[in-house]
């Protein structure tokens, strides 16, 4: 009896373990099986895109009425600047050029989607037109094409182009500069359009239709400068043009470019720096260009991102009126960034008199800069050209 009931329970408590283990692999089977379904569902219909990194594109158009505000202020930096050479480090994708850029990456569905956020352009905006160039008098016709000379009664190009400038006495005075432009339709022409006139505009040499975008800012009340191609540390993986000025190249050969850009087009009062760090510690390489630019009746406007600099030296040599602009205001391109460089334009404006931010043409600094404008007066400052922030004189 003792052995009969002893083998009964061996017999009982196998059972019972191999019946657990039958029901928790018949568990695992059918939790199986549904995973299995759902991932083929999600496979046959689900939306890859919904679990993707979501990317959103701030886009401008010209329909009429309020922007609104940009969702995400920091989407550039996903875009592939891939359009032709140069581009400066500006060309933007549109909506289909950036969704062909990400689709040619490949990927397994970790690419991001993308949502555009459309900016009105208010082509409505009054403000005084500047005079359509060239202004007779102050252009030279030449194998390099319409060049800028001082005028018969010895006014400067430098006068006949800035926007004419009456300061209100003692009330602090900031100007800013937006630049890369003429490379993307959409982003001149939201600066263009949506800035105040006060905004100084500064064009890409290398821009297709230059000559058509400064008339077309000048008309909407905006001054112009043009920006010089100069050589970076890391130059050429740097490409900025096939008129970059070098240290390298002998002096008339660097005159000869600098001519060549300086016969794109006609209307700016004067000429800053697209990139250029090591073109600005050489003064032997710059004194040539300074003197051609003196000659010519311009100044020249420094975007101050040089740290060390011989750019001074040079333009005292030769007379040429030079000024550094004070701050980069969207070297960190985000929105708080680009408000706490504008509060300190403000703090400099009232310690020193006036100052002058410099920003690029992203969406972003665009709409911050007019977003800040709007407030300014009321703050007790004055929005200036940065002609007159760079000593130029002219009649109002």
């Amino acid at each position: 009896m003792s052995a009969t009931r002893v083998a009964t329970t061996r017999i009982t408590e196998s059972s019972a373990i191999r019946t657990g283990l039958s029901h928790a692999a018949l568990g695992l089977a059918v939790f199986g099986t549904l995973g299995a379904g759902a991932v083929g569902a999600t496979f046959l219909f689900g939306d890859e895109s919904a679990a993707a990194p979501r990317v959103e594109l701030a886009l401008y158009s010209e329909q009429n009425g309020p922007p609104p505000l940009l969702k995400n202020r920091s989407a550039l930096e996903a875009l592939d600047a891939s359009a032709t050479k140069p581009t400066l480090g500006i060309e933007y994708a549109d909506a289909s050029d950036a969704d062909s850029a990400l689709d040619a990456e490949g990927g397994d569905g970790a690419e991001p989607s993308m949502t555009i956020t459309e900016i009105a352009s208010n082509a409505g905006t009054t403000a005084k037109s500047l005079p359509r160039a060239p202004i007779s008098g102050f252009v030279e016709r030449t194998g390099a094409g319409d060049l800028p000379k001082i005028g018969p009664d010895g006014r400067t190009p430098a006068q006949a182009y800035a926007r004419p400038f009456a300061a209100t006495g003692g009330t602090p005075r900031i100007a800013l500069i937006v630049g890369g432009l003429g490379m993307t339709q959409k982003h001149t022409l939201a600066a263009i359009n949506e800035l105040p006139p006060e905004v100084t505009l500064s064009f890409v040499p290398y821009s297709p239709n230059l000559q058509d975008w400064i008339n077309k800012a000048r008309a909407a009340g905006h001054e112009v400068l043009l920006e010089l191609p100069m050589e970076a540390y890391d130059y050429p993986n740097v490409d900025t043009g096939p008129l970059t000025l070098v240290t390298s190249a002998k002096p008339e050969e660097n005159v000869r470019r600098l001519n060549v850009l300086l016969g794109k087009a006609t209307g700016y009062f004067g000429v800053t720096n697209y990139q250029g760090a090591r073109f600005a510690t050489d003064a032997a390489a710059a004194q040539p260009v300074m003197k051609v630019l003196k000659d010519r009746g311009l100044i020249f406007v420094h975007d101050g991102a040089a740290a060390r600099s011989a750019l001074p030296q040079a333009a005292n040599a030769t007379g040429l009126d030079f000024t550094v602009a004070d701050r980069i205001v969207d070297a960190d391109l985000n929105a708080d960034s680009i408000d706490r460089e504008l509060l300190a334009l403000e703090a400099l404006a009232i310690q020193n008199g006036e100052a002058i931010g410099v920003g690029f043409a992203y969406p972003v600094t665009i709409e911050q800069f007019r977003l800040w404008a709007e407030s300014l007066k009321a703050k007790g400052y004055q929005l200036a050209p940065a002609s007159s922030a760079a000593g130029v004189v002219t009649r109002p």
